[in-house]
């Protein structure tokens, strides 16, 4: 389970977050809402350990990982952007998070090939990131994801760059991959569509405070 105990943050000398608490279970999806500027991408940042909060503490299973950095969270974040490499193919983008855990690059690239196939993509592996459409994008970045079977998985307004027709087909597809794989999922999105489609609840954050969206 990811517990946030009483999170504060400042910027520009003015309270962005104010004692932020939520939990999040193992194979939940928390939809984070709320406005450009409301600390959505900050919150995120300070889970994923890219950022130390002024106050409070990140717990993950009962331990406190407030100070621990990012390669050691073992979570996995994915950018509105997709964040794919352009010099790599698409195997060795979805192999690049195990070979930085030290699996050899053979059997990497071999474990990425039978993780395209989850998704439909096996006939993509040898391609370029830059010759597949928007959804292929996304879903080589969701493969990256998971390979590496992180514990949660931090999604910042994951569909945005897509076209509204592809986000509604891409969302469930998502929550039910999410899903299986059990991971303590934060959505951080502006689009009430898209938390009512893939989250199991939402929060709202409004003046640095966190409340119950339904």
């Amino acid at each position: 389970m990811l517990n946030l105990r009483g999170i504060h943050q400042r910027y520009a000398d003015q309270p962005l977050l104010q004692d932020v608490r939520l939990h999040v279970a193992a194979g939940e999806i928390v939809a984070l809402l709320g406005p450009s500027g409301s600390g959505k991408s900050t919150l995120l940042n300070i889970v994923a350990g890219l950022q130390v909060p002024d106050a409070g503490s990140v717990w993950f299973d009962g331990q406190d990982i407030t100070q621990l950095p990012p390669e050691q969270r073992r979570f996995a974040l994915m950018f509105q952007d997709f964040a794919l490499f352009p010099h790599l193919n698409v195997a060795d983008n979805v192999a690049f998070g195990l070979v930085e855990q030290g699996v050899p690059r053979s059997e990497a690239r071999t474990r990425a090939v039978q993780m395209l196939g989850v998704f439909g993509l096996t006939e993509l592996a040898r391609r370029r990131v830059w010759n597949l459409s928007g959804g292929e994008q996304q879903r080589v970045a969701l493969a990256r994801a998971l390979i590496t079977q992180p514990r949660a998985l931090l999604l910042d307004e994951p569909f945005s760059a897509l076209d509204a027709d592809l986000r509604v087909a891409l969302r469930q597809e998502f929550r039910a991959r999410i899903q299986a794989a059990g991971m303590a999922t934060l959505l951080v999105t502006h689009d009430e569509a898209e938390a009512r489609d893939m989250a199991d609840r939402s929060v709202r954050l409004v003046q640095g405070c966190l409340i119950d969206a339904g």
